[in-house]
């Protein structure tokens, strides 16, 4: 629990920043698909007793309903149980206990299922008043927040480094996928109800469908449907056939005029859409596109902000737009995903790769990327390995990336990245090495 407290205050710094990262149209369901699922066989969980016995601590053997009645930790017996760690005070929480009330919902309505899930809420709040809010927003149970011991030591024992997290534990019997799921967040973003029983045998499954589905995506199966096979262009309304990108490297641009990251994001990637243009001249089999992807509230607000944009466009509140956002699992834009010229996925991360690499990025292949991070290493030799910089208190050290967590969100320049950064090793105080300003020096050298 001190490691919560300790994560909750680096949170708290940087909440407002996290927030604005992550607005994006909250009317469907993401679906999580990009990455590796982590299943840890339980030693913990050896049998029925110990798995109840966790729940509960020496002076308070009940859970509360969501009406506040005290619920013996033994109804939960046989049931698969998802142990919900969150709090009301951190905006990510709050957004994935909307799904996961959705998610949850669902399956209680299934005849077969009722009896067999149940979701335990595990309490980082602040303040009984704050966690009896948050609570109130659940139709599952929770441990009392009276209870630190029992919030405490699942805590530690499921190693919770940080929230939103849900553990899945399965009921001890004896099969051999028996185990503890820590990635239920990913799973439920994922797969939504599909994932019930977060069994290794039903994950698998669903792992053999999504590769299948992958395998055989094309730029015609993403970006049309029955009623439509064209994008706009300019001047608006010019349709241009989506039969035309093939063999381009396309990215599917996820963005908004409300949205206030993409203020500074959009005209940084027109700016590096044109001089990809400009380097391709020439290279008849060579082409780079984008199509704005957009989550605009209206007509008027999208159509001004894609007249500033120099690329072409789904139109606005075409279903294909949701279902994008669906299947690469949008959870906040501005968001850049990256196709090859046969239609498949290159990288989501394309938005991270031209904020560090600018039109070098281009054709964001692994190949591509891995060349530009041995160049950043070897300009890394180079620099101080401390620095103190005038926008923190404490000195910064020069780490890698995957040091503090892999990207990071620049405290200086408000921007993501990927590779070296200077971090404060005591509050996690994160900037690029280009925005380090050394104090003492002045505006002119």
């Amino acid at each position: 629990m001190e490691e919560m407290e300790k994560k909750k205050k680096k949170n708290n710094t940087s909440i407002k920043e996290e927030e604005e990262e992550e607005e994006i149209d909250n009317s469907f369901v993401p679906v999580y698909h990009s990455f590796s699922s982590k299943i840890y066989h339980s030693q913990v969980v050896s049998g029925v007793g110990d798995y109840l016995s966790i729940l509960a601590s020496k002076g308070c053997d009940f859970l509360l309903s969501p009406t506040g009645a005290q619920v013996k930790v033994s109804e939960l017996e046989g049931k698969v149980v998802g142990l919900y760690f969150s709090a009301n005070w951190y905006s990510p929480c709050t957004k994935f206990t909307d799904l996961l009330v959705n998610v949850y919902q669902q399956l209680k309505e299934c005849s077969n299922i009722n009896l067999g899930f149940e979701i335990v809420f595990v309490s980082s709040d602040e303040d009984l008043n704050a966690f009896n809010i948050y609570r109130s927003s659940m139709p599952w149970l929770a441990i009392p927040f009276s209870d630190l011991e029992t919030r405490r030591a699942l805590t530690q024992k499921f190693d919770v480094e940080g929230i939103p997290c849900l553990v899945i534990l399965q009921p001890n019997d004896n099969r051999l996928d028996a185990a503890v799921i820590k990635d239920g967040v990913e799973l439920v973003y994922r797969y939504g109800v599909q994932a019930f029983p977060f069994t290794n045998r039903r994950l698998e499954e669903l792992r053999e469908k999504e590769k299948e589905k992958y395998d055989n995506q094309t730029l015609s199966s993403l970006l049309t449907h029955d009623a439509r096979d064209f994008l706009l262009g300019h001047p608006s309304p010019k349709q241009v056939s989506v039969a035309s990108l093939k063999g381009k490297t396309v990215g599917l641009y996820f963005s908004a005029q409300w949205c206030i990251p993409a203020k500074k994001f959009t005209p940084r990637l027109i700016s590096v859409y044109k001089k990809i243009k400009q380097q391709l001249e020439g290279k008849e089999d060579e082409d780079f596109e984008i199509v704005f992807v957009s989550s605009d509230r209206d007509q008027v607000e999208f159509a001004t902000y894609f007249e500033t944009m120099p690329w072409l466009a789904i139109p606005f509140d075409d279903p294909t737009i949701k279902a994008l956002a669906k299947y690469f699992d949008i959870r906040g834009i501005p968001s850049l995903v990256v196709l090859g010229p046969d239609g498949k996925t290159v990288t989501k991360q394309g938005r991270s790769l031209i904020n560090l690499y600018k039109e070098s990025a281009y054709p964001f292949t692994k190949t591509r990327v891995g060349i530009l991070e041995k160049q950043m290493d070897e300009l890394a030799k180079g620099l101080p390995k401390t620095e103190n910089h005038s926008g923190h208190r404490h000195e910064l050290t020069l780490v890698p990336e995957g040091h503090g967590g892999g990207a990071f969100i620049c405290c200086d320049c408000d921007e993501q990245g990927y590779g070296w950064a200077y971090q404060c090793l005591e509050c996690g105080y994160e900037v690029h090495p280009k925005c380090v300003k050394p104090v003492g020096r002045g505006p002119d050298n």
